[in-house]
């Protein structure tokens, strides 16, 4: 019997990225997802094909031996098939996990001990996405308790990194993804070590393209704190100064140089709390603002941006390496400044969060907006700087 993989969300980076690694490696590939047309699409379509974009040319890769399956009509076929699979990904979005979740949980449950256990891969921009997709999936509600004492016998969870530019997608592409050349897909390895919380059967799974590591947190931290920084740092100043693209926003001399200094203060943290040698992070750097240049992956700065309520999260891309960087005494004025262009991205059209972020700002105090969307403590460094950009944000909109 050939390998399989089970993959949730069948969109650009699920069809691109995750599923072109996984047909490279001899999976055949079941996509599960809630759209229709998009599974009929699928279903009817013996290959599509994944264009890979960079500076020195174009490779077209033609991926086949996939399915879909319908996840709202057809579950008990989808369980039987997670029963059976050697793999399961997702990229479905950080709030869709615990949609997941239930559907994942019946698959273990079916699964015999004998078996080795499903190896669980979450894909998405979000730290600790698989250990989030675990805690939904071991919740009673979805896995009675007293199953969970050989639980580690069915599944083994590993966090993941990824890191590749996908744009915007022409219309009249179909199941065709256009995405960046460059990539880094980083899992961590230990849970698929024989131990004392997995089973002696555990096996990595053999993907081509994965780097396996033992320490996760430098390589989601060097990539949130620089690639997703600089990118959004970018879409919020163009969209604040009527840009149409990242790459037409990055021909701005002074977006540019903003986009610059705010991954120049990240850098110091990566630097000093992960190790990293400077040279290395530099030469990092330089590649992510070639990368959000690239004129062949022209994408919009709304969709780029969307999602600023996230995007302005303790833990993320601006709020969290300027309060660890405060905390250790720097000053931080360009991730400042990218958070406050991500504050004005409000009543964005198609983007529900920035109708959310509007009503926060227009409904509360600047204090009680830094704690709901930033989760900032009054005791932290950071605080005061927030508020005074909020007040700032606040009293522009009264102008």
């Amino acid at each position: 019997m050939g390998k399989k993989a089970v993959h949730f969300g069948s969109g650009n980076i699920g069809r691109g990225f995750v599923a072109c690694f996984l047909h490279e490696s001899g999976y055949e590939v079941i996509f599960a997802d809630v759209v229709d047309k998009l599974v009929d699409s699928l279903n009817s379509t013996p290959s599509y094909n994944v264009i890979e974009r960079g500076v020195e040319g174009t490779v077209t890769k033609k991926i086949t031996n996939y399915r879909a399956i319908n996840s709202k009509y057809n579950e008990a076929e989808l369980i039987d098939e997670i029963a059976t699979a050697d793999v399961v990904t997702c990229s479905v979005g950080p709030n869709i996990l615990k949609f997941i979740a239930p559907v994942i949980a019946k698959g273990i449950d079916k699964r015999s001990n004998e078996q080795k256990p499903l190896a669980v891969i979450a894909c998405e921009n979000m730290i600790g996405a698989t250990d989030a997709l675990a805690g939904h999936i071991k919740d009673p509600k979805n896995t009675p308790e007293h199953r969970l004492d050989d639980h580690h016998e069915r599944a083994a969870y590993a966090n993941s990194a990824i890191d590749r530019i996908v744009p915007a997608q022409d219309p009249n592409a179909g199941l065709d993804v256009t995405l960046e050349k460059f990539y880094e897909w980083v899992v961590e390895e230990t849970p698929f070590k024989p131990g004392e919380n997995t089973a002696s059967n555990v096996e990595r799974p053999s993907i081509e393209g994965i780097k396996w590591v033992d320490n996760l947190l430098p390589f989601i931290e060097r990539k949130l704190f620089t690639v997703n920084t600089s990118h959004a740092t970018a879409a919020y100043f163009g969209y604040n100064r009527q840009k149409q693209t990242v790459d037409d926003a990055m021909r701005d001399k002074d977006i540019k140089n903003q986009v610059a200094a705010a991954i120049n203060e990240t850098a110091k943290l990566i630097v000093d709390k992960h190790g990293i040698a400077p040279e290395e992070q530099d030469a990092y750097k330089k590649k992510i603002i070639d990368r959000i240049s690239n004129p062949h992956l022209a994408d919009a700065v709304e969709r780029v941006g969307r999602a600023p309520l996230r995007k302005l999260g303790r833990k993320e891309r601006f709020i969290g390496p300027a309060a660890e960087l405060a905390e250790l005494g720097h000053e931080t004025p360009a991730l400042l400044a990218a958070a406050e262009m991500a504050f004005r991205f409000q009543n964005v059209e198609g983007d529900d969060e920035s109708k959310e972020l509007a009503r926060i700002m227009a409904e509360n105090g600047p204090e009680d907006v830094v704690a709901k969307v930033c989760g900032l403590q009054k005791t932290e460094k950071l605080y005061p700087k927030v508020v005074e950009i909020v007040q700032k944000v606040q009293a522009d909109s009264q102008d």
